[in-house]
């Protein structure tokens, strides 16, 4: 712990900002690590056993007791202390239950996402044998998401695992179609105007099929003729699309102008704004901020809280600045997949937003007495704790690195309020 120092156990007092150097099983408290509110915490801690613990001074309210102040303190008997120790033991109790439900609901989510991605998968493939197919496919796909997002008025939106590299074009795609189906939504669309969002956005990258997989592969920056053929890949799919009649005339736009920029510095036409209709403007700043949380052949991807930043900062003029107004709005100031920093000195990983209360996530808490895939995932709200800053990767230790296990390529998928 930075700025840490070893400290007796006798030395505490009210306002120490201690870490607790024992297991998180072996103690009554729901974190190692926590400002010390009142003199009955400090008894505990005598009671176990313990003859030092760690000070944070710069999270301390007041410095340790000197040797010669401990020595002059009495020894305080509560009689309540078994009382007050049983009930830490119960809240603690209650959190770990708390925090087993968080992490079946959203182990029960994540089935429910890698379902949609083999869906996508499979209804891609089916594309050029039989299309209809596939449209009616995606129509279902759509058709449940904007369900549970018009009905459903405690909307969560949780981080998904990383997507593995051969199915990173459906992660994708249904990524980049859930997230414009919420902001659509947000900005008071119709649904008719939600669901053509959605179906222009699982197929915005339909075209990337016929373009070489060693091209998409490739390491290293691409030649400008390469480039060329991957800006064309809105043209093939709007090509691959001819053979379906029941795909929506009113999303085929999107499949076209998904990288058109509204000063005309995109591809393939490099049209400008009054030719490039809403829906392909509210997918284009989806797909250009989606594109920036992934790695790929020539840069690291950057954390959501780093993208957000940076779209708002750099594409003034290129791209549609109410659809990023209400981007960055919906997504709030932590979004999945940022990692953090705790007023309780903790790193820990966004996992799950819920869109009516922004500022207060749920979060994967780094703690190295725990094993990472026991990992305590906390609702800040109900342990009252708040998050001091964002971080990017690079300011992670190695250790802590490894335990949160950033994303690389980072997707949502939605959930609702347990």
């Amino acid at each position: 712990m930075t700025n840490s120092c070893k400290v007796a156990v006798a030395q505490l007092q009210v306002g120490n900002f201690v870490r607790l150097p024992i297991a998180w099983k072996d103690h009554p408290f729901i974190f190692n690590t926590f400002k010390i509110k009142q003199q009955a915490q400090i008894e505990i801690i005598k009671n176990l056993g313990l003859e030092f613990v760690y000070v944070r001074s710069d999270r301390s309210d007041a410095p340790p007791l000197t040797s010669l102040e401990a020595e002059k303190t009495a020894a305080i008997i509560d009689n309540n202390l078994e009382q007050f120790s049983n009930e830490l033991n119960q809240q603690k109790a209650k959190s770990i239950e708390a925090q087993q439900a968080l992490r079946r609901h959203l182990q029960k989510t994540e089935k429910h996402f890698v379902r949609n991605v083999a869906m996508m998968r499979n209804l891609m493939n089916k594309l050029r044998n039989r299309p209809l197919d596939a449209v009616s496919e995606a129509q279902e796909l759509v058709h449940g998401v904007c369900n549970q997002l018009l009905t459903d008025d405690k909307l969560v939106l949780h981080l998904m695992a990383d997507a593995k590299s051969d199915d990173s074009i459906y992660y994708h795609s249904l990524n980049v179609a859930v997230l414009s189906m919420l902001v659509a939504k947000e900005l008071g669309w119709s649904r008719k105007e939600i669901e053509w969002i959605g179906m222009g956005a699982l197929f915005h990258d339909i075209g990337k099929l016929n373009v070489p997989t060693q091209l998409l592969r490739k390491i290293g920056p691409l030649t400008t003729a390469e480039q060329n053929y991957v800006n064309q890949h809105p043209l093939m799919g709007a090509e691959l699309l001819a053979g379906a009649d029941n795909f929506p005339a009113e999303a085929l736009p999107i499949i076209l102008n998904h990288h058109e920029f509204l000063d005309g510095t995109g591809s393939p036409k490099g049209l400008k704004e009054p030719d490039i209709d809403k829906l392909s403007q509210l997918v284009c700043v989806i797909n250009t901020y989606d594109n920036l949380c992934h790695s790929n052949r020539t840069k690291k991807g950057r954390t959501p809280y780093s993208a957000l930043g940076f779209i708002y900062k750099n594409y003034k003029t290129q791209l549609n600045q109410t659809v990023i107004s209400r981007l960055v709005k919906m997504l709030g100031v932590y979004p999945p997949g940022s990692v953090v920093e705790l007023n309780s000195g903790q790193f820990a990983m966004v996992m799950s937003v819920n869109l009516s209360q922004l500022l207060l996530p749920r979060v994967l808490v780094y703690d190295p007495t725990v094993p990472k895939e026991q990992a305590p995932i906390v609702d800040l709200a109900a342990e009252n704790l708040k998050i001091v800053r964002c971080l990017p990767v690079a300011a992670l230790p190695d250790k802590v690195l490894k335990y949160l296990n950033p994303r690389e390529k980072v997707s949502y998928f939605l959930g609702s309020e347990r």
